[in-house]
């Protein structure tokens, strides 16, 4: 056909005109590339964090996660964490939905003796596989009958990977697998690619939530997690009912949430009433990082996906740029073309066409880019679960095809445009001279577009490094040179407190004794991990709890050596402070400031769980430490008790602090503890610092990706700058050469190039200033300790990107400074 015959000829003279400019076809698919690989990247996080829909998962659109709402001591939460209880209130109170489930999961030992390995457990209702179209492979799933209270069947479900991968493919339906506590049967194996609605690290095995639940130890009667309303730890999930609106869901999720509070209220005579805590349930996005309160996490993938957008506007301009610059020097060949008859359609098409067989190569690179340098971001954000294989992914592959196309159209079109309209007696005159100066102001908008920006997103790395420095760098209130977490694992068995004392007492010992570990301490909570919390009771104050939230560390002696927390005044707790002896506790500073304003805490009292108990006193006090967040929110009020005085006298894990570095150590340990375990118990070893880093990581990628699009983009605009440039030079030499035959000097011409590019360049750093200065309230919520609008880190971003802008232009200046007037004369 005419059409396919007319589109094979301008791609051939496409391939031929790109052939013979190497130069510009290799800066614009690498300019391209980058832009669109760096979009294709971000994209592939932020699908699977919040937009792509589960495998298997039937009529998505109508399946939904439930969240709560409730107001305590005047702030508004939203959430999804709910109590079984409350799951059974909404699941028998509601009438908009055809399927209701429960599920969350758990890191727990699988197999038996050797063989057991620590993997994640997706802990489900018997509805659960009923929102997916995901015929087992073997066997089949839950029975209704299996998932009922106060205990469900020992049944369980393995993934097919784990089948194949960690239990060699051979028949296991009807087989025995020890999961957690728990000697469960096999019933049926989850197909190929299933991972529920746990994509960030998809369960090897399913149980009925049931029986975790009625099976979990230290509930002393085991109707308490579904009468009780004292155990939030489970998501729900629920499809709408067809013809049913999502606000007739709220509504009606809403009403039974409200009797549901009613309920708790009257089980717990000193919980928030209803009129205070106006209690809400409602639909939202089955994907947590899409739901209505969006951690800091996600909105800083929203806020870095949205930069990969302006680097991608960045290289467009940078690329219309070029192709102006390429159809100014082309526009005497383009008017004889005319002249002899060519099409401006024909001839729009043709520069069209190049502009996009330039952006599909581009697009072919940047989803290279995205599969090579979007690896470790990927993995640090949507966690352990099949990479994304960018290259055979069609949603990321069609998004960068649509942004190829995009990029043709902004960089092809207006150069096209520019060429054909242009006079063609004026451009057939040109003969000779057709490189003659003629002034550009869509190119010089074009740099001015790409300074701005770069100027944000500048301006948001400098901001985003200094906050992650900030937090880095913050006194948590202990060290984290060499400590490692060690916990232990009873696999679920109930075990006297007694031998649990006991084993602690060994395990202690035993840490104590090793040669690589400086000091050791046993406790019953750890920073950023676990919080404890009991009612407090102080002489002359009516209410502790309306002065904050106040959180207790119980510990052996050891204790503030092992963590490196300083105690200021007074003294920590020892040997003296053992079972028997009178109760003494160590307090924060901020406790001691909140509950004995002006006067000294040591020898203070108060009493502990209750008004009745004896008194505790005070005998130090300690440097305020970080609990569960690096921000205000931490109130910082603690207190820390001996082990030894506490009701339990055990402590759920072990912290010492290594001689050796706390990775190879912790494991060298590890081995030496399980030495001591009892049976099929185990523990496991982990640095503390790895827990604290994992909180930093908002900062950590905002910071590292502001820098990496901001470097990037710093980088194509002073490219983009130096092409303006050294194309304007070419075309002004017979200009220069003329100046310079009428007496002008070399440093002149200099100067003239020079500020130049530095007048567009100042232009693009005070748009750029503005944009940043207006988006600083956006950005704030995301810091930390950082004020958005630092006057400091424009200055120092404005200075680099003027410096780089000169140096971008020096080299086109230089060349201009040795302009030959003999070539101008003659040319005359």
């Amino acid at each position: 056909m005419r059409i396919f015959d007319t589109l094979r000829q301008d791609v051939q003279y496409a391939f031929r005109g790109l052939r013979r400019s190497p130069a510009f076809t290799i800066t614009v698919i690498a300019t391209l590339a980058l832009g669109i690989g760096a979009n294709a990247a971000m994209f592939g996080i932020l699908d699977r964090l919040m937009l792509r829909p589960f495998p298997y998962l039937r009529d998505a659109g109508n399946v939904h996660r439930v969240y709560t709402q409730s107001t305590y001591r005047d702030e508004r939460t939203t959430g999804p964490v709910s109590e079984y209880t409350r799951f059974l209130d909404l699941s028998r109170g509601t009438s908009s939905f055809d399927l209701m489930a429960g599920f969350t999961s758990r890191t727990v030992a699988v197999g038996s003796g050797a063989d057991s390995r620590e993997r994640s457990v997706g802990v489900v209702s018997a509805a659960f596989f009923s929102f997916f179209d995901a015929p087992p492979v073997r066997g089949r799933y839950f029975l209704p009958s299996e998932d009922t209270t106060p205990v469900g069947a020992p049944v369980s479900i393995v993934s097919y990977e784990y089948w194949q991968n960690e239990l060699g493919g051979e028949e296991i339906v009807g087989k025995p697998l020890r999961v957690w506590n728990v000697l469960t049967t096999v019933v049926g194996i989850t197909p190929p690619g299933f991972v529920g609605v746990f994509d960030a690290d998809p369960p090897a095995v399913y149980l009925p939530i049931t029986t975790y639940a009625g099976n979990t130890p230290g509930i002393n009667d085991r109707r308490e997690y579904y009468t009780r309303y004292n155990w939030g730890w489970m998501d729900m999930m629920v499809r709408r009912k067809p013809g049913v609106s999502e606000a007739s869901a709220n509504a009606d999720l809403t009403q039974a949430m409200v009797r549901s509070w009613d309920t708790f209220v009257e089980q717990e005579p000193g919980a928030t009433p209803r009129a205070l805590a106006r209690p809400v349930a409602m639909v939202g996005a089955l994907k947590q990082a899409a739901g209505p309160d969006p951690s800091v996490e996600a909105r800083t993938v929203w806020w870095v996906s949205a930069i990969a957008i302006v680097v991608l506007l960045i290289a467009c301009s940078n690329v219309a740029n070029l192709f102006l610059a390429r159809a100014l020097r082309r526009r005497r060949e383009t008017a004889v073309r005319i002249a002899l008859g060519g099409g401006r359609a024909r001839l729009m098409r043709q520069w069209f066409t190049e502009a996009l067989v330039l952006a599909l190569l581009g697009c072919a690179a940047g989803i290279l880019v995205a599969q090579w340098g979007g690896a470790g971001i990927r993995a640090l954000f949507v966690g352990s679960g099949a990479p994304i294989a960018v290259a055979t992914d069609w949603r990321t592959v069609g998004l960068a095809m649509l942004l190829s196309l995009a990029a043709a159209l902004l960089t092809g079109l207006a150069p096209a445009l520019i060429s054909v309209q242009r006079g063609i007696s004026a451009a057939l005159k040109a003969g000779v001279r057709e490189g003659t100066h003629q002034r550009s102001g869509l190119r010089a908008g074009l740099v001015i577009f790409q300074v701005s920006l770069s100027l944000v997103l500048l301006v948001g790395a400098g901001l985003f490094v200094r906050s992650f420095s900030k937090v880095r760098t913050m006194r948590l209130g202990f060290d984290l040179g060499g400590q490692v977490l060690v916990s232990r694992n009873m696999r679920g068995a109930e075990v006297p407190d007694s031998a649990l004392i006991a084993l602690q007492q060994r395990m202690l010992a035993a840490a104590q004794a090793h040669p690589d570990v400086e000091h050791a301490a046993v406790v019953s909570s750890v920073p950023f991990w676990s919080t404890e919390s009991r009612s407090l009771f102080v002489a002359g104050i009516d209410s502790v709890r309306r002065l904050g939230r106040f959180t207790y560390q119980t510990a052996s002696g050891d204790y503030f050596a092992t963590m490196g927390t300083r105690v200021l005044r007074g003294r920590a707790f020892d040997a003296r402070d053992r079972a028997g002896s009178a109760l003494v506790a160590v307090v924060s500073e901020s406790m001691a400031r909140v509950l004995w304003p002006g006067k000294d805490a040591i020898g203070q009292q108060m009493k502990v769980g209750s008004d009745t108990a004896a008194f505790t006193t005070v005998i130090g006090i300690a440097e305020d430490a970080v609990q569960n967040a690096f921000t205000a929110d931490d109130q910082r009020l603690r207190y820390y008790l001996p082990i030894d005085q506490s009701q339990a006298q055990r402590g759920n894990y072990l912290i010492a602090r290594m001689r050796t570095d706390a990775g190879t150590g912790g494991e060298i340990l590890r081995k030496a503890l399980q030495e001591v375990m009892p049976g099929d118990s185990y523990v496991t070893a982990r640095p503390l610092e790895e827990i604290v880093a994992s909180r930093m990581r908002s900062w950590q990628f905002g910071a590292t990706m502001f820098a990496a699009f901001g470097i990037l983009a710093l980088l194509v605009a002073a490219i983009g700058l130096h092409g303006v440039m050294g194309y304007d030079v070419a075309q002004r030499m017979h200009e220069l050469g003329v100046r310079v035959a009428l007496g002008a000097q070399a440093r002149d011409l200099l100067q003239l190039v020079v500020r130049q590019g530095m007048v567009l360049t100042g232009i693009g750093v005070m748009v750029g200033g503005a944009i940043a200065l207006a988006a600083g309230g956006q950005v704030q919520p995301l810091l930390f300790e950082q004020e958005a609008r630092d006057l400091r880190v424009y200055a120092v971003v404005a200075a680099v990107l003027l410096l780089a802008a000169f140096l971008a232009t020096l080299i086109p200046a230089l060349r201009a400074s040795r302009a030959d007037p003999n070539v101008a004369l003659r040319a005359d």
